[in-house]
């Protein structure tokens, strides 16, 4: 590791990312909304789009209980050196990716020249969440047209059009099948004529009905509402698009539904990416009698986060950054103009993670990638903690402290190590104090997910900024599943990079991680 990290201060820490609208409770509660209701197909998204649509990059959260019960009702929501790694106490957060190798030691970056503060991370506490909840990718919009609800699009826009013209039929679906989740969009259309109408199957009506009209399918299949994409034309037609998204591990029961409705009838071909494309391509053959059409999901994520972009959420920006980042009395939210993109340097968090230079749509490489993702965060909490699903480790670390495991710079030298510039409250060895039998003894299980969370966001950061630095790229996209409802770990990265590169790295943030 090497110093690359501050944490954000206490006053941008969001109380809690389970909390944010739309988010999943807890897995007793989310079970509790299945009982009753009416017979339908389910699931829940984080990066999937349509028609031919792909999404990159892994999943993130997901409960254990197996419970995408397809067939039963769905009630209502819920939702190097001597380290110099930051530190960051109290906090929420979530995650998800694609596995890379890891990268060798940085050396130490001395700090910028006018005084910054330590951040108060270390010391923990809480601030406000964003209102909006939980972010979802827009990759797998990769292989849709592009809306034309606007006068005019970008030029990248216009590249990604479609050139098929031929229409296909209903129902319209993309997914992105990933390590962690499964992430799904479904176009709803929302011109159909009196003729059409009488024309469509009832099964078609069915799935229609169910899928728009519920936010819950089972107890882990959830659609993000507030994600939503409203009145937008693709293929000549307009419609609304959702994000719906449910645990890989019950990928097999989706099947098994699928072939139950009758769904082949149809539709025969599905657009899908991701590695579970190729794993589960067997089984939605033989089982669901129907053939995958198969997207790199590198390609899709490029595309899809262009095309997300150019549509515009709803009116609103979709891509954001900190203003002010080191500062927590005036860190905000703001958004930032992706219109000339290039170039970008592009950080997928998923289960693992993959690091991608982009140049223009069709000129870009990964550069590097770490296992060490989302996954990794979830795997650890669970030996760690015990604790059962992604929601619940970042509740626990959400009211933890980090410097109780962690060993920071100036638990060495009393201070700061002048020297290489490294403050006092960066991080020298994460879990370092856990030597320590005493240590050991007083830790608290919201302490050790919080000294994860940090440890991981931290890593991906000083991973990141070496990359712009190579690269000579100074706008760094981070996205992904592991950023779904984590203000905490946009915030450190955000800070972190603003801070080790003097204000010459900017971290940017999509609105469908």
């Amino acid at each position: 590791m090497h110093p690359g990290l501050c944490s954000p201060p206490a006053q941008l820490q969001p109380e809690s990312g389970a909390s944010r609208r739309g988010e999943l409770q807890s897995p007793a509660a989310r079970r509790k909304w299945s009982e009753g209701g009416s017979h339908h197909v389910g699931v829940r998204p984080g990066r999937a789009i349509s028609q031919c649509g792909g999404g990159g990059g892994g999943g993130g959260g997901g409960s254990r209980d197996r419970g995408l019960l397809f067939g039963a009702a769905a009630g209502r929501p819920r939702s190097g050196e001597a380290g110099g790694l930051p530190q960051l106490a109290r906090s929420r957060s979530p995650l998800a990716g694609v596995g890379g190798r890891p990268l060798g030691r940085a050396s130490a970056q001395a700090p910028p020249p006018r005084p910054r503060p330590a951040p108060p991370g270390l010391r923990g506490g809480t601030g406000r969440a964003s209102p909006r909840g939980p972010a979802t990718s827009g990759v797998a919009v990769s292989a849709l047209s592009a809306p034309d609800r606007r006068p005019s699009l970008s030029p990248r826009a216009d590249a990604m059009k479609i050139k098929d013209a031929k229409k296909p039929s209903f129902p319209w679906f993309g997914m992105d099948i990933g390590g962690t989740l499964v992430k799904l969009s479904y176009f709803e259309p929302i011109d159909i004529t009196a003729e059409e109408e009488q024309e469509e199957v009832e099964s078609l009506k069915s799935i229609r009905k169910y899928l728009t009209s519920n936010v819950a399918y089972g107890s882990t299949g959830i659609r993000d509402v507030h994600l939503e994409l409203k009145d937008l034309t693709l293929f000549g037609r307009r419609g609304n698009l959702h994000f719906i998204r449910f645990p890989t591990q019950d990928l097999p029961t989706f099947i098994q539904m699928g072939r139950d409705k009758n769904f082949s009838t149809l539709q025969t071909v599905l657009c899908a990416t991701g590695g579970g494309a190729y794993k589960f391509e067997k089984d939605f053959r033989t089982i669901g009698n129907l053939h995958l059409h198969k997207l790199d999901e590198l390609d899709c994520l490029v595309k899809g986060l262009l095309y997300i972009d150019s549509v515009s959420f709803n009116g609103q920006a979709e891509c954001y950054y900190f203003a002010n980042a080191s500062e927590p009395e005036r860190c905000q939210k703001m958004p930032f103009n992706l219109d000339d993109p290039y170039p970008l340097l592009v950080v997928n968090i998923g289960s693992g993670v993959s690091i991608l230079a982009v140049h223009s749509k069709d000129n870009y490489k990964r550069v590097t990638g770490t296992s060490l993702g989302g996954g990794t965060f979830l795997g650890l909490c669970s030996l760690l903690t015990g604790c059962e699903s992604f929601e619940e480790a970042l509740e626990m670390a959400s009211k933890g402290d980090s410097t109780q495991a962690d060993k920071l710079v100036r638990d060495i030298y009393g201070g700061d190590y002048e020297r290489f510039g490294l403050p006092g409250w960066a991080v020298a060895s994460s879990f370092g104090n856990m030597i320590y039998k005493e240590k050991r003894e007083s830790v608290s299980k919201e302490d050790l997910a919080r000294a994860t969370l940090v440890t991981i966001t931290n890593n991906i950061g000083s991973v990141a900024r070496m990359c712009a630095v190579n690269e000579k790229i100074n706008r760094v996209v981070f996205v992904g599943n592991f950023l779904r409802v984590n203000t905490l770990s946009m915030k450190l990265l955000a800070y972190a990079l603003d801070y080790w590169s003097k204000g010459q790295l900017k971290a940017l943030f999509l609105e469908h991680e």
